[in-house]
């Protein structure tokens, strides 16, 4: 299983499919193990099969890469196993293993030895994904959390509901919260103790291949969220493991993280980069995962993260950049995009760090996304104040395209912005009951017109009025009642919109295709800009007031008709109906540096789209 070129890319931190050497593999009579413990003086496999006997099935080292192996007649898939290493200090533990494909359902933390039996039959979607996720194609994300989306579902029955839900709002990818194997429900998934193990609390492997392949059967991307800044520090996983700090820096001032309680990965050790590259890589290939969600970037990215003055170690150059973490994200781009390039990768980085997602070849990062938290801080903070102060924040609605051509970026409205007592998007918005409603389809019009690839995470479409809670599921009853059956309708009209105006979706990472109309009506708070693909156009205008405005002017690129396909505040949407009968005429009455213009009548709390017929 193991040869002389695997242990020397092993020790050289460049062995990307480590998954298929390490850790629990059945073989012709039996399972052969290998765990890396390079500092362990005996290494054992105990398991259900020989008693939990730590001298019944001993492990031998394998060469001088560290790591231990034997085969194992008496196992085989199914059964349950952990190691007993036993350090040169005298310190015995048992831990599960590192690679471990499979585990008990938590609070057990055994791990699993597995198979997988599941035969993919999602060719089509393999072969026409490169389209697909290319960067002129319309990417709209449903991130979600699977266990508390429907409460009590597995991966096999969340199949068809999911489907069916995702398929009728129109998006064109889920985002699954971290699915790795966790000890904490409570964590989300954010503090991974199964680098290459789907939680068992849904299923088994098999079962979570399925629900990917059924996705994508029905057109439906699926991304992974993926947690290499931090791990938990339970005695049975990955820290101090073999009674050394071997995944994680000894001194806490690199290895220990203030705000998640947690160890921080050791990027300057080869072996750990091997493990962590082939992490990522295994969703890819053996779960045909469309893409990574790379969470808490910036928090690799800098020494001093939530950091005081003495609290961390200076680079070789006495600067706050963590030097290995970035030669190991661009290693990780790199290696991503030679083995599978119509694959997505995604950063979660909150900072100005120049090019995250620019080719590692040009001193990028090597990312194909950037979430922009700048876009989602900013709007939200705008959209959350009554709208009668929101002349005196102006700058938060149109200070995006300053920026907007840095980077290839994903707009979120994430799972981050409705926990922690932040509240529901709904309960966010200011005003009455109608006026929240009005406001929320306001700032979804914006998200989804707005330059950038979308994400929305759930409960948001139906005007979920609790904040998210792990434990329970979304309001679906909320859908009994109009008011939110049109808001949920209005997330789907625009999904479509985004997906069949090429104006709206082909320029999303090309600052050209924006253009403003008028972004400096401060005192009515309006702003209206241009999409643009080619010769399709999309025209954009938004009221952030709830003040009706009849005959509006703005100018507009060529003369002709100009359909209103979408108004946020139609009847259908749970509006009030002002608007302009469905097209309006152009005149040639110059305006905003455009020798025609239309004369409109802007509704309250509202946004209108426009395209040339």
């Amino acid at each position: 299983m193991l040869g002389d070129v695997d242990r020397f890319l092993f020790n050289e931190g460049r062995h990307l499919d480590l998954f298929d050497r390490l850790g629990a593999h059945p073989v012709d009579g039996g399972v052969h193990f290998a765990v890396w413990a390079p500092n362990a003086s005996k290494v054992a496999v105990i398991g259900s099969f020989n008693g939990w006997d730590p001298s019944a099935h001993p492990l031998a080292p394998s060469g001088e890469s560290g790591i231990w192996t034997g085969v194992v007649r008496a196992a085989g898939p199914g059964d349950v196993y952990k190691y007993r290493i036993e350090a040169n200090s005298g310190y015995v533990v048992d831990k599960a293993d590192p690679f471990a494909f499979a585990t008990e359902v938590p609070p057990k933390t055994g791990s699993v030895v597995w198979e997988q039996q599941h035969v993919f039959e999602d060719e089509l979607w393999m072969a026409t994904r490169k389209d697909r996720q290319a960067f002129d194609a319309p990417i709209s994300i449903y991130e979600l959390h699977l266990g508390s989306w429907r409460k009590g579902l597995t991966y096999r029955s969340v199949v068809e509901p999911l489907i069916a839900h995702v398929k009728s709002v129109g998006f064109t990818h889920v985002e699954l919260l971290p699915i790795m194997e966790h000890p904490f429900y409570g964590s989300w998934g954010y503090q991974t103790t199964g680098y290459f193990a789907p939680t068992s609390r849904y299923g088994t492997p098999d079962d979570f291949a399925y629900l990917v392949d059924r996705l994508h059967q029905a057109d439906i991307g699926v991304i992974l969220d993926w947690v290499p800044s931090h791990f938990p520090t339970d005695e049975f996983s990955l820290a101090f493991f073999d009674g050394t700090h071997l995944f994680e820096h000894a001194d806490p001032r690199q290895g220990y993280h203030p705000d998640w309680n947690s160890a921080i990965f050791n990027y300057g050790r080869n072996e750990v980069r091997s493990f962590l590259l082939s992490s990522a890589l295994f969703w890819l290939e053996r779960f045909h995962a469309d893409g990574i969600r790379v969470d808490a970037v910036a928090s690799m990215l800098y020494l001093d993260y939530s950091r005081k003055q003495g609290e961390w170690i200076p680079n070789i150059h006495g600067g706050r950049e963590n030097l290995e973490a970035i030669e190991f994200l661009r290693q990780l781009n790199t290696a991503i995009k030679e083995k599978h390039p119509d694959t997505l990768v995604m950063a979660e980085e909150s900072t100005a760090w120049p090019m995250v997602s620019r080719p590692a070849a040009v001193g990028g990062l090597g990312f194909d996304y950037k979430w922009d938290m700048g876009w989602m801080h900013d709007t939200l903070a705008y959209m959350s104040r009554d709208p009668v102060h929101r002349k005196y924040e102006h700058n938060q609605i149109t200070f995006r395209p300053v920026y907007a051509g840095s980077e290839n970026f994903v707009l979120p409205l994430s799972h981050d912005e409705v926990v922690h007592g932040k509240g529901s998007l709904l309960g966010k918005m200011p005003g009455d009951d109608w006026q929240k409603r009005a406001n929320l389809r306001l700032l979804f019009a914006n998200h989804f017109t707005t330059p950038g690839k979308k994400l929305l995470f759930m409960g948001g479409e139906i005007g979920q009025q609790l904040e998210w809670n792990h434990e329970s599921s979304l309001q679906w009853s909320l859908l009994e009642h109009e008011e939110h059956g049109g808001l949920m309708r209005l997330v789907g009209d625009l999904n479509r919109l985004y997906k069949d105006s090429p104006a709206l979706h082909d320029s999303d990472c090309d600052p050209t295709g924006f253009a403003w109309l008028d972004c400096s009506d401060i005192e009515q708070s309006v702003v209206s800009f241009l999409r643009r693909s080619g010769d399709d156009l999309a025209v954009l205008v938004f009221n952030f007031t709830p003040v009706p405005r009849p005959n509006y002017r703005i100018g507009v690129p060529r003369k002709g008709t100009y359909n209103e396909l979408l108004n946020t505040d139609a009847r259908i949407y749970g509006g009030s109906g002002v608007g302009n009968l469905g097209a309006v005429d152009s005149t040639p009455i110059p305006k905003h540096g455009h020798q025609h213009s239309l004369n409109l009548t802007l509704p309250p709390l509202a946004a209108l789209l426009f395209e040339p017929s």
